[in-house]
């Protein structure tokens, strides 16, 4: 398993036990974080990221990290923003803040996700087992981010390592996006 994480707000929940924990491959629950969905302008980019205290990207699949925040693309003018969950009201109060009079939406998607990390030499044959999605360094390099669909729940899919991708699904799909990635690991062991 790769120890090797983008940012420290994406880290192994410490209450939890592994889901997964194999030679090739773990399956780890991420810690709570706060998640908040940000639509702007384009003139609204620079202040929006100097208030959140990461620049937001505007490259296309792209993630910009700092020291405890992530900003994530989610589109031409949609990011989604990771910090760590307890500083939800600061992060909030200082984007609006900073925005204010300016046309956006910012809202808090906390208890809307929740987020496991793949790690291991398998973990992007892992993944393969349920998304369509070329996981090789070439194709798809760590920082690299994109919605897409795992068999049949909607996903975001987020690498953070050579061997580390952050798959993040909404709660009432996570069980099932979880089941189908450990039942798959489990049949890679059994081979």
């Amino acid at each position: 398993m790769s120890d090797l994480l983008a940012s420290d707000v994406i880290t192994p929940d410490a209450g939890k036990t592994p889901l997964l924990s194999l030679p090739d491959v773990s399956i780890l629950k991420a810690a709570p974080m706060t998640r908040l969905s940000l639509r702007l302008r384009e003139a609204a980019i620079p202040a929006a990221g100097e208030a959140f205290g990461a620049k937001l990207p505007v490259t296309p699949l792209g993630a910009e990290t700092s020291a405890k925040r992530v900003a994530l693309w989610m589109g031409p003018d949609e990011w989604t923003l990771l910090a760590p969950e307890d500083e939800l009201q600061a992060v909030f109060d200082g984007i609006e803040d900073k925005l204010d009079g300016q046309p956006h939406s910012l809202t808090d998607i906390s208890h809307r996700s929740e987020a496991l990390i793949v790690s291991g030499p398998k973990a992007s044959w892992l993944l393969n087992t349920g998304i369509f999605i070329d996981f090789s360094l070439e194709k798809f390099p760590v920082g690299t981010v994109t919605r897409t669909i795992f068999h049949k729940s909607p996903v975001m899919i987020w690498r953070t390592g050579e061997d580390t991708f952050v798959v993040e699904a909404w709660i009432s799909f996570m069980d099932y996006v979880a089941g189908i990635l450990v039942e798959s690991a489990e049949e890679l062991a059994a081979a």
